[in-house]
């Protein structure tokens, strides 16, 4: 083999980076459209949720959440139910304890460790059962091409419900999140309010598993927030900024991804990377500026 045969091949492979006819042409395919909306309404979850994780330090059980969704979707498998429900169980069940156990900070990652960690054994279990490593590698990495309308359908009823329970209590859980011991002199319901987020994160949490993998759904669930963060320190604001770049994120992570045939979770957390950088240096120059 020569040299000039490997960077021939390098030559296609950036090319294909390139080919906007086959975008277009994918694009115009039904299930290009469904992905494009599932991973839109995943956008919209993310950027919502995410600067309430961040201001709540729960980023560690996004993780948590997102694994033992794979637990639940393993166990599924196993059992030969639905991945998506599997999923969904196993999410909001690892949720509903971090957010009963770990409503203090200072508790809260050891529960997510000691909890994740067994979770995470079961989940290897059931692969073993299951007899399928590929299975399991698809439910890390993700398969947004293959939602359907089965997956599209899921998200969009996880969607209105997590929008309907945010209008509910997003000014008690602000107020909770920002003043926790203010919050509870007050009279509001703190672990209740704790239980019911981390229920709505952990739906999120599960549907986002189905589309980027269980490995990377913080790159759409904390990282637009925390880029947010950087930018303006009012809540509304911080959301609004959030959805934004969430959305940026996930649907050009899509678009990008179609025609090099790519993981789309690759383009998701390197778009969602960059954009935190960015934010981050302007957040840095702004303060530098103020002085």
């Amino acid at each position: 083999m020569t040299l000039a045969q490997p960077l021939a091949v390098a030559d296609i492979e950036l090319s294909s980076f390139w080919d906007f006819s086959t975008t277009a042409d994918l694009l115009s395919r039904d299930f290009v459209q469904q992905s494009l909306l599932a991973i839109v309404l995943l956008g919209l979850l993310g950027g919502l949720l995410g600067p309430l994780i961040v201001a709540r330090q729960m980023s560690f059980a996004v993780h948590g959440v997102s694994e033992l969704s794979v637990t639940g979707a393993a166990a599924a498998l196993l059992l030969g139910v639905g991945i998506n429900v599997g999923g969904v169980v196993g999410a909001v069940i690892a949720a509903s304890v971090f957010g009963y156990m770990g409503n203090r900070a200072r508790e809260r990652d050891s529960v997510i460790g000691v909890v994740m960690a067994f979770g995470l054994g079961l989940g290897v279990l059931f692969l073993a059962l299951y007899g399928s490593a590929r299975t399991g590698f698809a439910m890390l990495t993700g398969q947004v091409v293959s939602v359907g309308t089965d997956g599209l359908t899921a998200v969009a009823i996880t969607t209105v419900v997590v929008l309907a329970v945010m209008a509910v209590i997003y000014r008690p859980l602000l107020f909770a999140s920002l003043d926790p011991r203010l919050a509870a002199a007050s009279g509001v319901p703190l672990r209740t309010l704790s239980v019911v987020f981390a229920v709505l994160m952990g739906l999120a949490c599960a549907q986002g598993v189905q589309i980027i993998g269980a490995l990377l759904v913080m790159s759409l669930m904390i990282t637009p927030a925390a880029a947010a963060a950087r930018l303006t320190a009012n809540p509304t604001t911080a959301v609004i900024v959030s959805i934004v770049f969430a959305e940026v994120a996930a649907v050009g992570g899509l678009i990008m991804s179609l025609a090099p045939g790519l993981p789309v979770s690759v383009f998701v957390t390197t778009i969602s990377f960059v954009i935190y950088v960015i934010c981050r240096w302007a957040g840095h120059r702004r303060q530098f500026v103020t002085r």
